[in-house]
């Protein structure tokens, strides 16, 4: 059941943490939640104003590259709703990374030196940067989990044409690059993201979100070479932290595992370091604002009556 009904709604989707309406099979509204998902499980518990931080970092990062490719965003009249346009997604997302960390970490870890086709240079360290950064791509999965995929697999089961590849891997490094631009401008280094493309007609346009901690991971530039050469651990600013929480009280999302509880003091401090996130990240004091239900309504139904 959806939360809402709006004038002309063709559709609803509900997604792990996005709730998203078609209107007139052109328009997408997207509702950003408070929902916190890790392992592919949504977690029990709302992080308050988690939709709001995700939702205002992603706007504000899709008019910093909107020079850089066509994107879906029209409006964002709630700090928790965007609306834009809807395209026909390529099925796979475009993983990019300038660091070897996380799952390209675990890969090269294991005597592994390829990854989705890729050849990983020998010599490295965790966290150590790549020569250049690198596209790894992954299958968006339905259900279950996303997968590895080579370039060449991708052009074979024509997941993507060879000529809409050139484009996608031309606007991936440069979206990249814009962000690792961005980022450090905050001391940041934005380590690993990924971008979702799709189509309307033969324009490729950027969709969904962009540089938020859901979907890219930074470090902090402070110390970072000196961290790397005493091999220690790098401080970063991303959802990696609720992982390990998970990890820690022995849940992955696999198979007979409970979520473990959480406690009011856990969810404030997961809320907070979201918010210390967006300031960080955006370089301005986050303004938590709550909106009842009639007012997202209210303010989306004006949207679309102009956008209509």
């Amino acid at each position: 059941m959806a939360p809402f009904q709006f004038p002309s709604q063709t559709a609803f989707y509900k997604g792990k943490v996005r709730d998203v309406y078609t209107i007139q099979d052109r328009l997408l509204v997207m509702i950003v939640s408070d929902r916190i998902s890790a392992f592919d499980v949504i977690l029990p518990e709302p992080i308050p104003y988690k939709g709001q931080v995700l939702n205002q970092i992603a706007a504000y990062m899709l008019k910093a590259t909107a020079d850089i490719c066509p994107n879906w965003l029209l409006e964002t009249p709630a700090p928790h709703v965007s609306i834009g346009k809807k395209c026909v997604p390529f099925k796979i997302e475009m993983v990019v990374r300038g660091n070897l960390t996380g799952h390209a970490w675990r890969t090269y870890k294991s005597g592994k030196r390829s990854l989705c086709g890729v050849a990983l240079p020998e010599g490295l360290k965790e966290n150590d940067y790549f020569p250049t950064p690198i596209i790894t791509p992954s299958t968006k999965a339905s259900e279950g989990h996303d997968e590895d995929i080579s370039k060449e697999d991708i052009i074979a089961k024509g997941l993507a044409s060879a000529e809409d590849w050139a484009m996608l891997e031309k606007y991936t490094l440069a979206l990249f690059e814009r962000g690792k631009q961005i980022a450090a401008k905050r001391g940041l280094i934005l380590v690993d993201t990924k971008y979702e493309f799709g189509k309307i007609g033969d324009t490729i346009y950027l969709m969904d979100e962009i540089h938020t901690p859901d979907s890219s991971r930074y470090f902090f530039a402070d110390g970072f070479e000196d961290r790397q050469a005493k091999g220690e651990k790098q401080q970063q600013l991303s959802k990696e932290f609720v992982r390990e929480w998970l990890i820690a009280n022995n849940f992955m999302g696999k198979e007979g595992q409970t979520v473990p509880e959480m406690n009011p003091q856990w969810i404030d401090t997961i809320s907070k370091r979201y918010i210390q996130l967006y300031e960080q990240v955006i370089g301005e004091t986050f303004i938590p604002q709550a909106w009842t239900t009639e007012e997202t309504k209210a303010a989306v139904e004006k949207s679309l009556e102009h956008l209509l």
